[in-house]
């Protein structure tokens, strides 16, 4: 902080050799309040502000130089920006917007569940080692910000088509309603069932004779796949 008697000392000499800044601060008639701390470029009262002539513009002492307006401070700007608009740069007298932080992308992590393993065959009815493959997602889901999760629900060809997709519909809510009980919300889980209609094991059960040998050809396509969606 500069004591009163250089203050005034440096106002004498201000006034005596008429520094006076640049005309475009003619329109500034703000107290502009300095920092009080280095060498100040310009004449100061006894409250760190910047004293001005008749007209408006600000006095200049024996320090002033560009580079002195522009890192001496008065409040976040330079106390050149108030004073010497026209030659401290713009880009110190303006505000700088904070950048942006990215949103986190969304994740999405798809499982496919075989569902022998999730229920007995042509059953709706979880099965214990299912429950505990069911538990491991709905602590995936509790680690998220957790957006949707997707179970649908698949059938093998064996029986009609009719019987297949309701199903597929039971074994995909079976699992919403697993998942609901393990504290996921009801409402950002959805369910779909789409029967027999989109098997993965394509025609290579086609000449598996016998039933007990087409169902376990036909295992793939018992299945339910849940698809978790969400940010960390």
């Amino acid at each position: 902080m500069i004591k009163q008697s250089k203050k005034q000392m440096l106002m004498l000499a201000a006034i005596a050799s008429i520094g006076l800044s640049a005309p475009s601060a003619f329109a500034q008639v703000n107290d502009v309040v300095v920092a009080g701390k280095g060498e100040i470029p310009y004449v100061i009262d006894a409250r760190n502000v910047v004293a001005r002539s008749g007209t408006g513009l600000c006095w200049r002492t024996g320090y002033w130089s560009p580079a002195a307006a522009s890192t001496a401070m008065a409040g976040e700007f330079p106390v050149g920006c108030a004073c010497d608009k026209d030659i401290v740069p713009a880009d110190k007298c303006t505000v700088k917007a904070a950048a942006a932080v990215p949103a986190p992308k969304p994740t999405a992590d798809k499982v496919k569940l075989s569902a022998d393993a999730l229920f007995d065959f042509d059953k709706a009815v979880l099965k214990a080692e299912g429950k505990a493959k069911l538990d491991q997602l709905a602590a995936q889901a509790k680690s998220l910000k957790l957006e949707v999760i997707l179970a649908v629900g698949h059938t093998d060809r064996l029986g009609s088509n009719a019987y297949n997709q309701r199903l597929s519909e039971r074994r995909a809510a079976a699992v919403k309603t697993y998942l609901v009980s393990k504290g996921v919300d009801a409402n950002r889980v959805y369910t779909e069932g789409k029967g027999e209609t989109q098997p993965v094991t394509g025609n290579k059960c086609d000449k598996v004779g016998g039933r007990a040998a087409q169902i376990s050809c036909l295992q793939p396509d018992r299945r339910v796949e849940v698809e978790v969606i969400g940010s960390k």
